[in-house]
């Protein structure tokens, strides 16, 4: 009778797990950093902006088919829990400055006006009147102050 587990061949996919279940109990966490750490470089040497672009978008279109709007709402609300507890009011400052230099750069006061004008509709359809500015006037006026801001630079 022939030895039936002599003439079996282990399987690459077999082989696979098993090597990754040895290393996986011998090795610790930073092992498993370090290698990741080596073959992103490697992969960054060998590959261009090109490349990443284009993983990124597949990646993106692939999770957007995957997951609905509470997904990103949750992930979203996740990030800014960690952002938030690891940056102080400076940070977000600085941010926002950026930010505004930067959207100040590639709009005109109508832009400004617009969306102070928006803003302040929004507002005021769930303000009641209270006899103070209405928020779409705060708003107004807002928009037309930062446009001559912009225009005064």
């Amino acid at each position: 009778m022939a030895n039936n587990k002599d003439d079996r061949k282990m399987t690459l996919e077999e082989a696979g797990r098993k090597g990754g279940e040895t290393t996986a109990k011998t090795h610790d966490r930073e092992f498993y950093q370090e290698i990741g750490r080596k073959g992103g470089e490697a992969t960054s040497e060998s590959h261009g902006r090109d490349f990443y672009e284009e993983i990124g978008r597949k990646g993106g279109e692939a999770t957007a088919d995957s997951h609905d709007r509470e997904f990103y709402q949750e992930i979203g609300r996740k990030g800014g829990e960690a952002t938030s507890d690891s940056h102080d009011r400076d940070f977000y400052q600085e941010i926002g400055r950026k930010g505004g230099e930067a959207t100040s750069d590639s709009h005109d006061r109508d832009f400004y006006q617009e969306i102070g004008r928006k803003g302040g509709e929004a507002r005021s359809d769930s303000d009641g009147k209270d006899g103070k500015m209405s928020r779409e006037e705060a708003g107004r006026k807002g928009g037309e102050a930062r446009a001559r801001q912009r225009d005064d630079s």
